[in-house]
């Protein structure tokens, strides 16, 4: 009998936690089941992005109760991506360290970016066409903006304008005008403008919107105009009919939910914006989104890891000596190896370090001098996709400090002092793999012993090899001094 293992996407947004379970057959997605709660997290931000106690008990609630769907559940099957509250949201950590008590898969917090990327494989893996469309999703607190053709995104961007805090904007009171009406289209249309030139030439057949704004205001749209295709002139027409309300309180719309009542006039506003700046003719809701693309990715992630095509194609942009990093990768696996026991490594760790090693040198398109600094910034500040927040900085931070002294102000400023260990780990492995290669030459490699345990790196390297190469026994004497901030020392013997 055949068994089909089921996965789960996890999407924590502004306004509502989602959770979708699937499983794949005969390499098509069946969705097993949904679970939808609102939370209402960009309400809780306050003016210095500082998330409220009522806004984390919340979203603790609905996380327990996810937690309690999981159970059972392999962790390598459960997908968690959070959104623009917990990416914007300043005491991230002290939320996600209460979390953690509760639920125990973890939480990937994703760029603007990557939400938007994911966002588009979830629409591309059910609507299909031979031509480029428009995807617009509109969030609680960022709306992205997509156009792709079949399974491939052309442009992405995020922008910083949802539906929760354009109305806790411009419609706090819940009082409806035409006046607040058009400071908020207009705030819209500011924040979609830089990209407009962009999306206009690379153009679009079909615009498809997805998310909950969208779909009740096809509902309304259904409701008024018996019609399920969003128009500027219906938008307009709709806008008309809640000004007419004056207040939200007074809209008497059967398409329109009470939970969904607090922040559609500011969804409303950004969805005209984006028909306006866009020139826009019209919409059709899409029901597929950011969850069943996470989901796909899940299935996907034993044969294809979007990650790996981003680090080759990165790699090749910035004209990387591929050979010398893949002898590099090559030592890494081999050291690797021989402390993931000791170290409780993960075959992730090892993932992070090639990509590492393979990027270590982008930066050299900048300036030889100061390349680790150069190569840190490239790699921190570019797009990643595929990789959550919390991996580019990691990859970041390792590039920064694979060379040259590791001083305390730089690194406290990227690593917590709780995950100074653990990567104390994968960067004093990254740092040897690098110097064993820095001739670049195979014959020059060290003929060496390496050991760990659990605060201290054994090497040990023959004899008469260490005394003919001076020059490396003083950079790894160097090399000791360096590590005095990790939390790991360097011993160096002969054999």
């Amino acid at each position: 009998m055949t068994t089909y293992p089921s996965f789960a996407a996890v999407d924590l947004g502004s306004n509502s936690f989602h959770l979708v379970v699937a499983r794949e057959v005969d390499g098509r997605l069946q969705i097993l089941h949904k679970e939808k709660q609102r939370v209402y997290l960009a309400a809780g931000l306050d003016q210095n992005d500082h998330l409220s106690d009522e806004a984390i008990a919340r979203a603790l609630h609905v996380l327990s109760q996810f937690a309690a769907t999981l159970n059972g559940f392999e962790k390598k099957n459960v997908e968690v991506a959070a959104t623009y509250t917990l990416r914007k949201c300043q005491n991230l950590h002290h939320v996600l360290k209460q979390a953690k008590a509760v639920f125990p898969y973890k939480i990937n917090v994703i760029s603007g970016q990557e939400e938007a990327r994911l966002i588009y494989q979830g629409v591309a893996n059910y609507i299909h066409g031979d031509h480029n469309r428009l995807v617009i999703d509109i969030g609680g607190g960022s709306t992205e903006m997509i156009i792709g053709k079949h399974q491939y995104h052309k442009l992405l961007t995020s922008r910083d304008i949802g539906c929760v805090t354009m109305s806790q904007r411009y419609f706090a009171d819940g009082k409806l005008t035409n006046k607040r009406f058009q400071k908020a289209i207009i705030h819209a249309e500011q924040n979609i403008e830089a990209i407009t030139a962009n999306y206009q030439k690379a153009g679009w057949q079909t615009c498809l919107g997805t998310s909950g704004t969208i779909k009740t205001l096809t509902a309304i749209n259904e409701e008024l105009f018996a019609s399920k295709t969003l128009t500027l002139a219906s938008l307009q027409q709709i806008r008309n009919h809640f000004v007419e309300a004056q207040t939200l309180e007074s809209m008497d719309l059967k398409a329109l939910p009470p939970e969904r009542q607090a922040s559609i006039a500011g969804g409303l506003a950004v969805l005209i914006g984006a028909f306006n700046q866009l020139n826009i003719t019209d919409m059709t809701y899409c029901d597929f989104s950011l969850r069943e693309g996470l989901l796909h990715e899940l299935a996907q992630n034993n044969e294809f890891d979007i990650r790996a095509r981003t680090i080759s194609s990165f790699a090749e942009q910035y004209a990387v000596d591929t050979p010398h990093a893949n002898h590099i990768c090559q030592t890494l696996a081999q050291l690797f190896n021989v402390a993931k026991t000791t170290w409780q490594l993960e075959e992730l760790d090892l993932e992070i370090l090639r990509w590492a090693a393979q990027l270590h040198e982008v930066g050299i398109a900048i300036n030889s001098s100061g390349i680790h600094k150069h190569s840190a910034y490239v790699v921190s500040n570019s797009q990643l996709p595929g990789f959550t927040q919390e991996q580019q900085q990691l990859l970041g931070a390792l590039i920064r400090f694979h060379r040259k002294k590791i001083k305390a102000v730089d690194l406290n400023a990227l690593i917590e002092e709780e995950s100074l260990g653990q990567f104390s780990k994968l960067l004093t492995l990254l740092r040897l793999a690098i110097l064993f290669h820095q001739k670049r030459q195979e014959s020059q490699l060290p003929k060496y012993r390496f050991s760990v345990t659990s605060k201290n790196v054994e090497l040990s390297c023959e004899r008469m090899w260490f005394e003919q190469h001076s020059l490396f026994a003083a950079d790894l004497e160097q090399e000791q001094a360096y590590w005095k901030n990790l939390s790991l020392s360097l011993d160096i013997t002969t054999y």
